[in-house]
C-alpha cells in the first residue's frame, strides 16, 4: 500500500473534510489517513511511516523530516509554501508540490473582489446604512475605466487578474524580476513607477528572503494620496505599522487586507481600529471552488508518484535527478 497522511487542518468542526480528496478514496493501492496529534509543526513520529504527505497550514520543518526515509511526496495545498522548509525537503529527497491550478481563479476573483470593494465603498456604504442613515451621497466611489492595476508579481494569480481585470478597462502593468514575458494586457514597469502610477496596487508575489518588507515605509510614500493597496499574497511582505502608518495620516485612499504580519492578527492591533481598510481572515480566496481544485490537483501529485510518474507543480526541481 502506498500510504498518505493529511493534515487534520482540512478538517470542519463536524470533522467533515473541507478539500476534495475523492480521487484518493478511490484509486487502488492507497490508503490515506488523518495525521494523529496538533500539526502546528509536524513531528518525526507524525509522518513515520508515510509515503506521501497532504499538507495545508502545518510547519514542515529539518526537524520533522528526521528519519522520514519512506517518504517521497509532500502536496501542499495551495501555492504559498513558506511553511515548508524547502532546502530540507531538497536534502531529504522529497519532492514538494503545490496546486496553482486549484488556486489560481478563486484567488484573482477575491482579489478583484477587494477592488470593486474599494472602489464603490462597499464597506462604508454597509456601515452607513445599518447605522440608521441614508445619505446617498455622502460615499462617492471612484470608477475603474482607465485607471491603473498594479501587479506586485505577475505569476500564476496575478495574469488571472490581470484577464479579469480586462473587462473594466483597467490599464495593467507589472513588476516581477522572474518573469520575462508578459501579454497583451500587461506592461512590464519598474518597481518604482508601479508604486507611483497604481490606482489599485495588488501585492501577489510569493513570500521570500527578497520579498519580504518589500512593501516598505519608502514605497508606499510613493503611492497617490488616491491610490489603494490590497495585499492577497503574505502578510510580512508588507511592513503592517507602516500601511497602518499612511492609512491612518490618509496617506493612501485604502487598503483591502487578506494576510497579516502575524495570524491569528491581534485584536488589538491599530489596523483593526481605521476605516479605511477592508479585512478579511486570510481568507479571500476560499470557496468550493478552491476546495474542490486545490484537493484534486494535490491527489493528482499523490497518485503520480505513487505510479511512478513525475507530478505537476513541483518547487524543489533539484530532486528530480534523484
Amino acid at each position: 500500500m502506498f500510504r498518505v497522511g493529511v493534515t487534520a487542518d482540512i478538517r470542519r468542526a463536524d470533522g467533515s473534510v473541507l478539500y476534495d480528496l475523492e480521487l484518493l478514496d478511490r484509486a487502488d493501492g492507497v490508503e490515506w489517513e488523518f495525521l494523529t496529534g496538533p500539526t502546528p509543526e509536524l513531528t518525526p513520529e507524525q509522518v513515520a511511516g508515510y509515503d506521501a504527505l497532504v499538507c495545508f497550514t502545518s510547519r514542515v520543518t529539518a526537524q520533522t523530516l528526521q528519519g522520514a526515509d519512506r517518504l517521497k511526496l509532500i502536496a501542499r495545498l495551495g501555492v504559498g509554501y513558506d511553511n515548508i522548509d524547502v532546502d530540507a525537503c531538497t536534502e531529504a529527497g522529497i519532492l514538494l508540490t503545490i496546486t496553482p491550478d486549484g488556486v489560481r481563479r478563486p484567488m484573482a476573483s477575491g482579489a478583484m473582489a477587494f477592488v470593486l470593494a474599494l472602489a464603490h465603498r462597499i464597506p462604508e456604504k454597509d456601515e452607513h446604512i445599518r447605522a440608521g442613515g441614508w445619505d446617498r451621497f455622502g460615499h462617492p466611489g471612484v470608477g475603474l475605466r482607465g485607471r491603473t492595476l498594479g501587479l506586485l508579481g505577475l505569476g500564476n494569480v496575478g495574469r488571472d487578474i490581470a484577464a479579469l481585470a480586462a473587462p473594466f478597462e483597467l490599464r495593467c502593468v507589472a513588476h516581477d524580476p522572474y518573469v520575462s514575458e508578459a501579454d497583451e494586457r500587461v506592461e512590464f514597469v519598474s518597481l518604482e513607477t508601479l508604486f507611483r502610477e497604481s490606482d489599485f496596487l495588488v501585492v501577489v508575489c510569493p513570500l521570500t528572503d527578497e520579498t519580504r518588507g518589500l512593501v516598505n515605509a519608502e514605497r508606499i510614500a510613493l503611492m497617490k494620496p488616491t491610490a489603494f493597496l490590497v495585499n492577497v499574497a503574505r502578510g510580512p511582505i508588507v511592513d503592517q505599522p507602516a500601511l497602518t502608518d499612511a492609512l491612518r495620516e490618509r496617506r493612501i485612499a485604502g487598503a483591502a487586507v487578506d494576510v497579516f504580519e502575524r495570524e491569528p492578527v491581534d485584536p488589538n492591533d491599530p489596523l483593526l481600529e481605521l476605516d479605511n481598510v477592508v479585512l478579511a481572515p486570510h481568507a479571500i480566496g476560499l470557496t468550493d471552488e478552491i476546495f474542490s481544485g486545490s484537493g484534486q490537483s494535490a491527489c493528482r501529485s499523490v497518485l503520480a508518484v505513487a505510479e511512478g510518474r513525475l507530478p505537476e507543480y513541483v518547487v524543489n526541481r533539484a530532486v528530480l535527478p534523484r
